[in-house]
């Protein structure tokens, strides 16, 4: 399938209109993204807003892929879903149709102005942690030095 190809995780959201679909619906539009293939979907799970919390609570999800897309060109495809599925960005933290945040790029760490890889925040959120801790317990967060289940053991909110 592909040749160099790298394990991704990438999370996702939703508290706008059918949540459900608009997951369901990312996950079908990534699975059809070429040089990429999805191996694992997680549950959803039903979740409070955080940062801003005048607004509905979240679905959220978090997909395994093995890609042999660049990150930019993920981050690119990941833009061009929540485009596709109409997310608006007018509240920071707000209410959204989609959203798609990439989490590990493989045991990359890239800190650039439009992409940091890992996510800068994925350890504070449980609405994170979790849904990745099921599919992918033993992956090694490459800035911590920890597997995502011990980040989520010492998870404190």
């Amino acid at each position: 399938m592909c040749n160099n190809a790298v394990t991704a995780y990438i999370g996702l959201g939703s508290n706008i209109g059918d949540r459900e679909y608009q997951l369901n619906r990312a996950v079908e539009l990534l699975k059809i993204t070429e040089k990429t293939q999805v191996t694992l979907v997680s549950s959803y799970y039903n979740t409070a807003p955080v940062g801003y919390e005048q607004q509905p609570d979240f679905l959220n999800a978090v997909v395994e892929i093995r890609t042999s897309l660049s990150a930019r060109e993920l981050l690119s495809v990941c833009s061009g879903i929540e485009k596709e599925l109409k997310r608006e960005r007018i509240i920071h933290w707000g209410p959204r149709t989609i959203d798609l945040d990439i989490l590990l790029y493989g045991c990359n760490i890239i800190n650039d102005t439009d992409l940091v890889i890992p996510h800068p925040r994925m350890h504070e959120r449980r609405f994170v942690l979790e849904p990745l801790n099921e599919i992918a317990p033993l992956v090694l967060h490459p800035v911590f030095n920890k597997t995502i289940n011990e980040i989520l053991e010492g998870f404190y909110e």
